[in-house]
């Protein structure tokens, strides 16, 4: 494992080195002739900007903001890194919006803000805006970034997503849906223990008690989170008014006792076999990277029916690559001004519902990334969202 973890690492740093950047800027005309240059640019140009002027809304169909996303960071929480600064994060954010363009065809642009002041990055974010059709929030920690969302949502009129919030939460919410189909289990019946509580885990488990999949314990270093416990932050407080309907306490051993589904984006080794042991035909998504909470061996040695990590070398990879190209897609497609939780619900039906149920085993309970097509129903049911 770890002369593989070295062999990818050192070909990655020699492919960056060689491509020097993994996007570029392309046009879609070409300035070759006079009358090119005066159609395009000056004195020809002048008229469809006096026309935004009149109509702010033609910016839509005169500039290319009508499918243009910002990914923005400010370098606190990076793909498992932790606080890296802008710099150091320049890489993950220029992948994301590789991702963008080949699952999605959404042009995306990467801007890395060198400051952790959250009325900084609010009011700069808001101040860019009127460039771009949406904004990619990536890699921002938590709990500043639930500030930085909800108050650029307010601020700004176009859709603002949290991608390692909300993308997590709606991919991991298609792979339970068929995950249900498979062992049988009832919508609504459901102990569910999340283990993390930051952006992902949150928002995973808020949306999971709004789909109505049963009662969610969501835990973090001091154990499960329940009402009445000192020392949680306000996003913690919140969570713990819709969650954990029986005030379970405990460590996350305690309450794994009798779940049907573990969902982990903490960190490596948390679980073993003998606690996925406890659990009923546990349901079981690890998705701690590069090492997940339990491998899929150990946790099928303890008897989970379904695994599902967010490694590619395993079946049943969740990954949010099957979301956020769709969601922005149908979002700007629809000239939708935020994106909602009913497209959020949407998405993660589309997703579960790309795989015909006849497919379905329990080593294949979500699309593989690569499997094309998936943006388009995600975009299709995001669309149909926006009246």
């Amino acid at each position: 494992m770890a002369s593989d973890a070295k062999d990818i690492a050192a070909r990655s740093l020699a492919l960056h080195e060689a491509l020097r950047g993994k996007i570029e800027v392309t046009v879609r005309a070409h300035a070759r002739t006079t009358e090119d240059l005066t159609l395009l640019y000056t004195p020809g140009v002048a008229e469809p900007c006096l026309e935004i002027q009149r109509d702010y809304q033609r910016s839509w169909d005169l500039t290319r903001r009508n499918n243009l996303v910002a990914v923005i960071t400010d370098g606190t929480a990076v793909l498992g890194l932790g606080d890296i600064g802008p710099a150091a994060g320049m890489p993950v954010m220029e992948g994301k919006c590789l991702l963008f363009k080949e699952f999605g065809d959404v042009d995306a642009i990467p801007l890395c803000i060198d400051t952790h002041d959250v009325d900084e990055i609010v009011r700069t974010v808001q101040l860019i805006s009127k460039s771009f059709g949406g904004i990619n929030l990536e890699d921002i920690a938590a709990p500043r970034c639930f500030e930085i969302e909800q108050r650029l949502k307010e601020l700004c009129d176009i859709p603002v997503f949290h991608d390692d919030q909300h993308g997590t939460a709606v991919v991991a919410a298609a792979g339970l849906l068929n995950a249900l189909k498979v062992t049988g289990k009832r919508m609504g019946e459901l102990k569910i223990v999340i283990s993390g509580a930051g952006a992902a885990g949150l928002a995973i488990g808020e949306l999971f008690i709004h789909m109505g999949f049963g009662n969610v314990i969501a835990c973090d270093r001091g154990g499960a989170i329940w009402r009445g416990r000192d020392g949680l932050n306000p996003a913690k407080q919140e969570f713990a008014e819709i969650s954990n309907r029986e005030n379970e306490q405990g460590s996350l051993a305690d309450v794994l006792v009798g779940a049907d589904v573990f969902v982990g984006v903490s960190r490596a080794g948390l679980v073993t076999p003998e606690m996925v042991a406890t659990m009923r035909d546990g349901i079981v998504f690890a998705m701690a990277n590069p090492i997940p909470e339990i491998m899929p061996e150990e946790a099928f040695a303890g008897g989970a029916k379904v695994v599902a990590t967010g490694r590619s070398d395993y079946p049943n990879q969740i990954n949010n690559v099957l979301v956020f190209p769709g969601i922005f897609k149908g979002a700007l497609a629809a000239r939708a001004p935020q994106i909602t939780e009913e497209m959020e619900i949407a998405a993660a039906h589309a997703i579960a519902g790309f795989i015909p149920e006849a497919d379905l085993r329990t080593d294949y309970i979500i699309p593989s990334v690569l499997e094309r097509g998936v943006a388009d129903v995600v975009a299709a049911a995001v669309a149909s969202c926006v009246r």
